[in-house]
């Protein structure tokens, strides 16, 4: 039987496609540093974990589509604190970000419409728009220039009828590059001028580092029927297996049509609910010291990383990874080698391959993606593993 063309074209995650090899490395008795994935290390909040502890209902029965009433007011008071304003009914509660991503996606869209993104994007960015039917058009970004925005004119010209919205990543990933207000601003005239909507993900928003600040879309004016907003919980607070997200906008139409497709698939998980309301009041006492320890690794593998020869990369301005362009023909031959072939003292490492993280055919496939997201002791170790490996490879490549 024939499967359907989206079947056949979403592409496997860079991220996890790989995984099987670094399961067999395990079973061979090597330890594998995964810097392929951004799942920190970074204790969850306790007052989460006493949260599922303390669930104590006969019945976990169904909750509302739109998310419990009490963590929609929590994220009231959250995103106050940034200085969004935000009532209860302007945001419902996804089963994480990605399901927030998808949901925006298709409220904006038809199927064979497009939405302008800048590249290299979060990679499942592909997945969602091929499971909706949506064109992703990029606008390529380059190392060379921090990975920020191209000028105003030139985003403009890839603007057609068939754009609906422009998606952005603030701080982003893979790049971790911070866009300036003045970057955000333009956007927003943009999609004013052109009648779009701006889908923002913010799931790093607490992780900018070097004092620069993050402008959320939320914040700026006259964007109250073009602005959507996705976040999650899951990198903020460490607690990726949560899978507790939201979408938030003030078009009353967008959340009139986002309601149905909550509906659509019943409500998001409540018990993770009443674990990520836990944490909604943690503040600076919380994030100073997981900001400055991610800051640290960051320095860590940014400079380990101007120790390879050849290596180019732009130090991170926020989220916690890095885009470096490799001295190898195709990183995912590497990372294969590595995981089938390469270790030291009983272990090897793991970055995830370019290529996945761009919608142009072609770009990335000497690029790496490294989720600084390992204790400094281990990130060390993986970095002189990685440096190693690739001298070794090219040494067998010829």
């Amino acid at each position: 039987m024939k499967l359907s063309q989206r079947a056949m074209e979403i592409q496997a995650s860079p991220i996890r496609k790989l995984m099987p090899h670094a399961e067999a490395a395990k079973k061979r008795g090597l330890k594998v540093y995964h810097l392929n994935i951004g799942q920190p290390d970074i204790p969850t909040p306790q007052v989460m974990i006493d949260a599922y502890h303390s669930f104590s209902d006969k019945v976990l029965a169904y909750g509302p589509s739109q998310g419990l009433d009490i963590y929609r007011q929590g994220l009231v008071r959250y995103y106050s604190r940034y200085g969004i304003n935000l009532n209860e009914d302007e945001i419902i509660v996804t089963t994480a970000g990605s399901e927030a991503i998808t949901f925006a996606m298709m409220v904006v869209a038809e199927v064979g419409e497009e939405i302008l993104v800048p590249e290299p994007f979060y990679t499942n960015y592909n997945g969602f728009a091929s499971m909706s039917g949506i064109h992703l058009k990029p606008i390529t970004t380059l190392g060379e220039n921090g990975y920020q925005l191209p000028p105003e004119e030139v985003i403009e010209s890839f603007i057609t009828k068939k754009t609906k919205a422009i998606l952005i990543c603030n701080p982003g990933n893979p790049t971790g590059t911070v866009y300036p207000e003045e970057d955000i601003m333009m956007i927003g005239e943009l999609a004013r001028k052109h009648n779009l909507f701006i889908i923002s993900d913010e799931v790093y928003r607490e992780f900018v580092y070097e004092g620069l600040t993050h402008t959320s879309i939320m914040k700026l004016p006259n964007l109250e029927e073009n602005a959507i907003l996705v976040d999650s919980v899951s990198k903020r607070y460490s607690a990726c297996g949560a899978r507790i997200g939201c979408i938030a906008s003030k078009n009353k139409e967008v959340m009139s049509a986002l309601l149905k497709f909550a509906q659509a698939r019943l409500c998001p998980p409540t018990v993770d609910q009443l674990a990520a309301l836990a944490c909604i009041d943690l503040g600076d006492e919380y994030f100073h010291p997981v900001i400055s320890e991610y800051e640290a690794r960051r320095d860590l593998t940014y400079n380990a990383l101007l120790q390879i020869p050849d290596i180019v990369c732009v130090k991170p301005q926020g989220a916690f990874y890095i885009f470096a362009t490799l001295p190898v023909d195709n990183v995912e031959a590497f990372v294969t080698w590595m995981l089938d072939e390469f270790s030291i003292d009983g272990a090897t490492m793991m970055g995830a391959p370019g290529d996945g993280f761009y919608a142009t055919p072609g770009l990335g496939l000497n690029e790496m993606r490294l989720a600084y997201v390992l204790n400094q002791e281990d990130l060390s170790k993986a970095m002189r593993i990685l440096a190693e490996g690739i001298e070794t490879y090219n040494k067998i490549k010829g």
